[in-house]
């Protein structure tokens, strides 16, 4: 049992929390590619990319995973991310800093969602079995030169509005 409930339900209440992080965070940073600010998806993005790793801490493990590494280390970059938007209004050198670290945390929740997919989806799971295979590799690295694209992309265009 887990805050009350079985296993199988917080796992479910954890991807569901993941799955609407990765929505929200997609939106947020396709409107910095047209230079706007969303303020109830960025507060959804940010809430539900911390709460992904927040309540990964919660599963039962013994010793640090990679998993726990990747959440310690979206929790810091989100961190960032809200100072970057609450605290610096993303002004200054805090533009960069939010879009930096917002697309990070989300490339850590998808990066994420790739290695889950590839455990638990089984026609996914056939192509790699270990995560050491070609299939696994390609489709990381592609995930890798996609958020950088986009991050390259947003860091030319967006210019959020004094007081955003």
């Amino acid at each position: 049992m887990i805050l009350g409930m079985s296993l199988a339900a917080f796992t479910q209440l954890h991807v569901a929390i993941s799955l609407i992080g990765i929505a929200a965070g997609f939106v947020v940073i396709f409107a910095m590619l047209v230079s706007r600010t969303l303020p109830l998806v960025t507060a959804l993005f940010l809430v539900t990319t911390a709460l992904t790793s927040l309540t990964g801490f919660l599963f039962p493990f013994h010793g640090v995973t990679p998993g726990i590494v990747v959440g310690i280390l979206s929790c810091v970059v989100l961190i960032f991310a809200i100072l970057a938007r609450y605290a610096g209004h993303m002004a200054g050198g805090w533009r960069s800093t939010w879009i930096a670290t917002a697309i990070l945390a989300q490339y850590l929740n998808f990066f994420v969602l790739i290695v889950q997919s590839f455990e638990k989806v089984p026609a996914l799971h056939a192509l790699a079995p270990t995560q050491k295979e070609a299939p696994f590799k390609i489709v990381q690295l592609a995930a890798l030169i996609f958020f950088i694209v986009l991050a390259i992309f947003a860091l030319r265009r967006f210019r959020p509005a004094a007081g955003a």
